[in-house]
């Protein structure tokens, strides 16, 4: 459907503007309103010459409306390629068509085929209605028409996805203006404004009118409603094959992987809270957190500030029991399990993606050669010939695109500067948070590090807008030639930003906060202000802490998002069309007015970038947080009804897109996972005391007894003359590191290249064992193969004719023509005509079909 509004005229005020003014400013609008009605009326003239229009004398394949008001009136332009047309482009656009039903229709829930196995209820499985055919398939081709199942019912053949995507195809195609000048295609008209939308029916309303009514007459839509969308669904299989069959493979595959990814989160949620609960079990017996709690008043600490007063060791009795939550065995070997867990779920994803990719008939889907973007096409400053097509294109130098790309660069660099900053002034407030609570007496650590990491979350949340539209204004002025450049180059930026956004705070505290604080006389210090050290706790506890917040409320800021701003555009969109509707009181709306109502559908990446964002924290830093699968799964489950309720209820229906994989979203995931393996070794070896307490075990006491005293140096000379203090490092009196530091750190980095290289080891045997195609899936590739060859062969006289050992007559007009068919080696046809010298059809077929390999060749017709 096809939309443009059309705004009525109305007298404007004079008052204060002289004639010429006013006569001005009517020309202005006028003109730009008969631009676009020139625009629009060439461009629908186009495609009735295309042959998408036919008169509505004919079969209506075109039905034009309007909808008007006072104010506006809205035209609706419907549009249906006809059975020919259908043909034509399923043949040029490589569509698949059916050869054989595959039955039974597979079933690819794994967790289903294991509780069958076991006799055990699967209370996730349910039974919807209608599920789509399986059929093994090949490309379409029009002079095996009768190879193919459904052929002779052309109302059902072609599916609607399929018809959406040869009118898409169209439309993008159709001329409206100047070739040389790229005007072509709707993408760039609704860009302009000459029309406001542009989308594919919904096949009815997602309601049911009757919840009594059969599962089987339920519309597709209705289907998606209620055995998806709802929320009492939440513990069911998602209905892929319906989901791609109403919305599309790119649509299908991003649904089919975050249930996939939902459904490996189980496993490590429930590792992740068996390790968090065995931590509160074992927090009672935790020696050093004992000793902490009965020193009493025999460790005196040094002041944490240069107001403050010393403080005991005992007062931090509470935060070394729960710091042990975070820093215990058990976490060292959850990070471990992670990072296999990581990379086998990105080795099984390839297994189930390729299953997908067959099962459908996009395995072998690559993209066709792309035209220009509507504003390249736009902006573009000269023209060119595409050297692919050989037909001239928009052009812009190369070297004036990898300039800007450079300059652009150097904007990044200058926006993740600003990310510093920001970073640098919440460690400010922090400090000076610290140093006000700590003199009110108040427990100064928790509430700057909870404070800090609000403000963090808000001013993360406000840069990741700004840079957004910051990086979007940047991919355009780079002038990438195609959607899929420009997509790839704004995903990077987004991405890069998106990444430094949200785990500066993190990495700060995990490897740098207390790195820098020197020692009692000697401190560091940062505008004035001594450098951060880590609170009572350990600098592992705040890390905890900065995930939870910013995580956890980054999730239920998004889904509070997803869930209110739909309804607001919904609702603005239907006030924009209240006056329209008053003026129709006579009858119901109508399907494509009942569309147009909803919102534009934004595509994807936002969806993708959120849960990408959420993978990172589950892996890089689980380490110190490992209640953060538990929680990514509980907003996964809530994600995916989220996403589905958009799609079916309020998003108008977009084209459907064909897809075999989650393209660049993948090489973000790898190259995550296995930095996650890096960042838990740096955190386990730096940050954690668990190495210190195994040092201590190996040399000392295995029951830890004296361990405190073991991490504690006392303070120069000097430095206290009322007493003398003392404070965490491996010091001696004179500020000197001690033997024990260096042992300490042999021991760390020795850790660190051990874990990296079992780790990694392991991970290779894995990517080696787990093969990326399925074996059953080559057997019915190979089966499909066959199948395909079979169905298509020509019969032997036809391979006689493509050996130019036979002549063939073929039909024109009612006429008969003798060829005679050239060897692959000629560049001649010769021609007996019989009759009429009507043969360019006849000769045009006959090569197209039977001598593909001659690309040049003349036509010579002598009369008998």
């Amino acid at each position: 459907v096809l939309v443009w509004e059309v705004k009525t005229s109305r007298k404007r005020r004079s008052r204060g503007m002289s004639g010429s003014e006013v006569e001005t400013g009517q020309s202005r609008s006028e003109k730009k309103r008969a631009y676009q009605a020139s625009l629009r009326e060439k461009f629908i003239h186009n495609l009735e010459s295309a042959g998408l229009i036919h008169p509505v004398s004919s079969v209506s394949f075109c039905l034009q409306e309007e909808a008007a008001s006072a104010k506006k009136t809205i035209h609706y332009l419907k549009l249906s390629a006809p059975w020919d047309m259908m043909v034509y482009y399923a043949e040029e656009l490589c569509l698949r068509a059916p050869l054989q039903v595959e039955w039974p229709n597979p079933d690819f829930n794994t967790s289903a085929r294991v509780l069958q196995k076991l006799h055990v209820p699967n209370v996730m499985s349910q039974s919807v209605p209608n599920r789509p055919v399986d059929y093994y398939t090949c490309a379409f081709r029009k002079s095996k028409m009768e190879k193919f199942l459904g052929s002779e019912n052309h109302d059902t053949y072609f599916t609607n996805t399929q018809r959406h995507r040869v009118v898409y195809e169209i439309l993008a195609r159709t001329v409206y203006g100047k070739r040389k000048r790229a005007e072509v295609g709707v993408a760039r008209l609704l860009s302009e404004g000459v029309f406001t939308a542009a989308y594919p029916l919904h096949e009815g309303p997602f309601e049911a009118a009757d919840h009594e009514v059969s599962p089987e007459v339920l519309n597709p839509r209705q289907v998606l409603f209620q055995y998806w969308a709802r929320w009492t669904k939440w513990y069911k299989y998602q209905p892929l094959d319906h989901i791609r069959e109403y919305f599309g493979e790119k649509i299908a595959i991003y649904f089919a992987w975050l249930g996939f990814y939902t459904t490996w989160l189980v496993p490590a949620a429930l590792v992740g809270t068996f390790v968090f609960i065995s931590g509160i079990i074992s927090m009672g017996s935790n020696t050093p957190a004992k000793e902490i709690c009965n020193s009493g008043g025999r460790y005196l600490m040094c002041p944490l500030c240069e107001t403050c007063s010393p403080w005991n060791l005992s007062d931090i009795c509470p935060m070394a029991k729960v710091g042990y939550l975070f820093d215990h065995p058990g976490t060292v070997f959850f990070s471990v399990f992670m990072s296999f867990w990581a990379v086998t779920f990105l080795e099984y994803w390839k297994r189930k993606n390729a299953t997908l990719a067959h099962h459908w008939d996009c395995m072998d889907f690559q993209e066709v050669e792309e035209r220009p973007r509507p504003e390249f096409a736009a902006m573009a400053p000269a023209m060119e010939h595409n050297p692919v097509t050989g037909v001239k294109e928009p052009y812009f130098p190369e070297k004036a695109r990898i300039s800007r790309m450079l300059t652009g660069s150097m904007v990044i660099v200058i926006m993740l500067c600003v990310v510093m900053i920001f970073l640098v002034t919440v460690i400010i407030y922090r400090s000076i948070v610290s140093v006000m609570m700590f003199e009110t007496g108040s427990s100064a650590g928790n509430i700057a590090n909870i404070s800090s990491s609000m403000v963090n979350l808000a001013l993360i949340l406000l840069m990741g807008q700004v840079y957004t539209a910051l990086a979007e204004q940047l991919t355009k002025w780079e002038m990438h030639r195609t959607q899929t450049q420009y997509e790839d180059a704004f995903t990077f930026k987004v991405f890069v930003f998106q990444f430094v956004n949200f785990y500066s705070s993190p990495f700060y505290v995990a490897f740098f906060k207390g790195r820098f604080v020197g020692y009692p006389g000697h401190y560091g210090t940062l505008f004035g202000m001594r450098n951060e050290d880590c609170g009572p706790g350990g600098c592992l506890i705040e890390l905890a802490e900065q995930l939870f917040v910013i995580m956890v409320g980054k999730q239920l800021i998004n889904n509070v998002q997803e869930f209110v701003i739909p309804k607001l555009k919904a609702w603005k969109q239907k006030k924009s069309m209240a006056s329209v509707k008053k003026s129709q009181e006579s009858h119901d709306p109508r399907r494509w007015e009942k569309d147009y109502e909803l919102i534009e559908c934004e595509g994807l990446f936002e969806e993708y970038l959120e849960i990408v964002l959420q993978f990172g924290f589950i892996t890089i830093f689980v380490a110190a947080f490992p209640l953060a699968p538990l929680f990514a799964l509980l907003n996964n489950w809530a994600e995916v009804r989220l996403d589905a309720h958009k799609f079916v209820c309020e998003y108008r229906r977009p084209v459907a897109e064909r897809a075999q994989n989650i393209g660049v979203w993948f090489i973000i995931l790898e190259a995550l996972s296995h930095l996650s393996v890096i960042v838990n070794a740096f955190l386990i070896a730096f940050t954690s005391d668990f190495l210190p307490r195994l040092l201590y075990q190996y040399r000392y006491n295995q029951e830890l007894h004296g361990y405190v005293n073991f991490t504690l140096a006392y303070s120069p000379p000097g430095y206290n003359l009322t007493s003398h203090t003392v404070y965490k490092a491996f010091r001696d009196e004179n500020g000197n590191y001690t033997l024990v530091y260096w042992e300490l750190l042999a021991v760390r980095l020795s850790f660190i290249i051990a874990f990296e290289h079992v780790v990694f080891f392991v991970l290779r045997v894995i990517d080696w064992m787990v093969p990326d195609v399925p074996e059953s899936l080559e057997i019915k590739v190979k089966r499909e193969r066959y199948l395909a060859k079979q169905a298509l062969a020509d019969n032997q006289e036809a391979l006689l004719v493509s050996r130019g050992q036979l002549p063939v007559q073929v039909s024109c007009h009612g006429d008969v023509h003798t060829f005679n068919p050239p060897h692959a080696h000629c560049n001649q046809v010769c021609l007996e005509p019989q009759g009429s010298a009507h043969l360019l059809q006849a000769v045009q077929l006959f090569i197209s079909h039977h001598h593909p390999h001659l690309l040049n060749f003349h036509f010579r017709i002598t009369q008998p």
